[in-house]
Order: structure tokens, then sequence, then C-alpha cells
């Protein structure tokens, strides 16, 4: 059994150097209000399969497949059709800003039924709708799956999941998405990644000083707006394109972020320690348990043989000691303390977290 013995006494240093952060274009910080995708679904059929298609249990397929027949002048009973060669499927898409009408964008096809896979299917004409019920483009084409499934007597092989499946270039847009990014007073409106103080100020002072005072105001932490000069007017795709080459040093909070799931510990670029001095330990405690059998005497008539268990308990805990390192200003000061623990992961955790309730870690925590 690995025994780990932690323990640091963290004191102020003298002179250390402050991290340096590496400045980022205003495009990677920031969204233009108005340029954004849009989620598209429809339910539609998928045929062509070879017997993995949905079985009779699922009704939907049947009635879809019955009323599909008889748009197309087949009339049929739908509780006499065999549909192990179709599927009832969902269709997504995302429809990207500023599509025209008759351009080409990729679906993806999930099977909502019980069929084992798509494999060799085809996708028939599937209206694909927005969040207001409005069709916006159509599907149809050849699935191409990433998996496959193949059964045997007793026996199943399956790599990947053959019940989802995607068609390239598969749906063609058929009405555009409205994607103005400049209102009528010529405005433009810019939404922070992360919201920021320091970070919206930067983007003030950067624009501001390329095209002169009053282009632009941060109305909060989180959305900066911009006036579009009157030399740009017309053409803003250029001045946009202008102020998002613009470089800003952006600024976050210091943030240590824990997975426990994982046990990963995450420290951002951010995150000092103050002077302290810690004692770190482990309790070890172990459960052993022996089988043991009793047996009635030799030639005893009464009696009977039974299994009797031994348990034992045994506590192990790990002595403490303070190691004097010095307190960190920088994230490589900082993981060079910690590195001196020689802790596992999920002791880390547990030291960062009292740090935090003493006072000396200047960050926040976040657990996933």
């Amino acid at each position: 059994m690995k025994k780990t013995c932690l323990a640091v006494a963290l004191i102020s240093a003298s002179t250390l150097s402050a991290p340096t952060v590496e400045a980022a274009r205003v495009k990677d910080l920031v969204v233009v209000k108005g340029v954004r995708s849009n989620p598209l679904i429809g339910y539609g059929l998928v045929v062509g399969l070879s017997g993995t298609g949905d079985t009779r249990r699922t009704i939907f397929t049947q009635q879809s497949l019955s009323n599909l027949l008889r748009r197309l002048g087949v009339n049929v009973d739908a509780g006499r059709l065999d549909i192990r060669n179709t599927a009832a499927v969902m269709v997504t898409a995302e429809i990207p800003p500023f599509a025209g009408s008759g351009e080409s964008i990729d679906v993806v096809v999930s099977a909502v039924g019980d069929a084992r896979s798509l494999t060799s299917g085809t996708l028939l004409m599937t209206p694909l709708k927005g969040a207001d019920g409005e069709i916006y483009a159509v599907a149809q084409g050849q699935l191409v799956v990433g998996g496959y499934e193949v059964d045997a007597p007793f026996a199943r092989v399956r790599k990947n999941f053959p019940t989802v499946a995607r068609v390239p270039n598969g749906a063609t847009i058929e009405r555009t998405i409205d994607s103005r990014y400049v209102d009528d007073e010529q405005k433009i409106l810019l939404t922070l990644n992360e919201a920021d103080f320091t970070t919206a100020d930067r983007i003030v002072t950067a624009v501001n000083g390329t095209f002169g005072d009053g282009t632009a105001a941060a109305s909060s932490p989180g959305q900066v707006e911009v006036t579009v000069p009157e030399a740009s007017r017309a053409s803003p795709v250029a001045f946009l394109a202008q102020l998002e080459r613009l470089d800003v040093t952006a600024d976050s909070k210091a943030k240590v972020v824990f997975n426990e799931r994982s046990g990963t510990v995450v420290v951002g670029g951010s995150v000092t320690l103050g002077p302290a001095a810690i004692a770190h330990g482990n309790l070890n405690v172990a459960v052993l348990t022996q089988f043991g059998v009793s047996q009635p005497a030799p030639f005893a008539r009464r009696g009977r043989t039974v299994v009797v268990p031994n348990t034992s308990v045994s506590v192990e805990e790990d002595e403490s000691q303070l190691r004097a390192v010095q307190a960190t200003t920088t994230v490589e000061d900082l993981v060079r303390a910690l590195n001196a623990l020689g802790a596992s992961s999920r002791d880390l955790m547990a030291i960062l977290e009292a740090l935090k309730a003493a006072g000396s870690l200047r960050a926040e925590l976040e657990v996933l």
C-alpha cells in the first residue's frame, strides 16, 4: 500500500514576475448579434434496409409508411405492411448564418424506433422545420453510416452506432433566415463569450483608439455596442472585419476546476496562493474477512458443518509533517508547490478546498 505524507508551509516570496497573457483577437472574444446558426428538425422514413429496420412493434412506422403510400396513390392497410426494410428517423441539421436559398447542408439521421441498423438506407424527402414551425430546408439522399452490426446465432458484433447516420449535403435550403448584424441606427452589438468588466473595457479602448472616440461603449460587462462610422457605412463588412482583427488582452477570474468523476484538476493561469501552513495525512481503514469451517466431532450424532466468518479491522493513519515552500504569484510556481506535495489529484482537491476556506487560495473553485 502506498503511503502519502503531505505537508507544506507556504510563505510569501520577495520578487516574482507577474504572469504574462497573450493578446487575442476581438473575433475570438465576442459573438456578433445576428450572426448565428439555427437548428432544424424533421421526421422522415429511411427505406432500402436489409431487414434491419423497425419491427411491427413500432406502430408509427407502419402508419407513416401507409400515409406516404396513400399520398402517392397507393392504398394499403397499415397492419398488413412488412416494415423490416423501413425505419422511422429524426432528421436534424444546422442552417448557418447568411446561407442562401439553394445551398446544401449536412444532415444527421437518427433512428427513433427499434431498427438495428441504417446501413444501406436511403432517406426519403423530409421537410426540416425551424423553431417557428416553418419549413426552411428539405432533406433526401443516401445514408453514410460510420459503423456496422452483424448478427449470428447466439452472437452479435457491432462497431460504433449503426442507428445514427449522416447525409453529406443532404438538405437543400428553401428559405433564408434574416442575419442582420447592423440595426437601423447603424449599431453593432458584440456579446462577450465570457462576461468580464475588464475585458469589455479593453475592447472599448481598442475600438475607440482605432476608429475614434465614441465608436464603442460597454453597456454591460457582457455587451459592447459599436456604432459604424460614417465613412464605413457603405461597407460594414470591411469595417467589421477590421474590428475583429484588433488585439485585446482578455481578462478572467482566477479559477480552479475539479472533475470529481475523473479526478482531473485544472488550475487557471491567474491563480495565486497566499501564506499558509498545511498538514495533510491519509486515514486508511482495512476490513479483512476470512472464512473457516466448523465441523462436528467424529461419530457425533448431532451437529453439522458450518462456515464461520472471521473479520478483522485495522486502521492506519499516516503521519503529517510541515514542509516549507515559497508562496506563489505565478501558475508555474503554484504547479511546482503542488508537485512538491507528492499528492494524488483527489488529495489536491481536498488541499485546495481547505486553502480556499482558509483564505489563502485566491481563486474560484468550480466542480464539474
